[in-house]
């Protein structure tokens, strides 16, 4: 499994900066988006073919990451 912080990016040249799954132009919000109407993460992939479950997950787990509190 690819190292956490290596899933999302975001550069100007691609939907205007919005993060996005790396390697895609697959937004972080669609992913979002999709569970939260129900969307399983095996649904999510059999939608967007340039996604895997391994990036999907990835993904959630960077999000989840970026929430904790910074401990000094």
């Amino acid at each position: 499994m690819k190292r956490m912080k290596d899933w999302i990016v975001a550069d100007p040249e691609h939907l205007g900066g919005s993060p996005r799954v790396r390697g895609t132009r697959i937004s972080v919000a669609l992913i979002l988006e999709s569970l939260a109407v129900g969307m399983s993460v095996a649904e999510i992939v059999d939608a967007y073919p340039s996604l895997t479950e391994e990036s999907v997950h990835g993904v959630l787990t960077e999000l989840a990451h970026q929430q904790e509190p910074q401990h000094a």
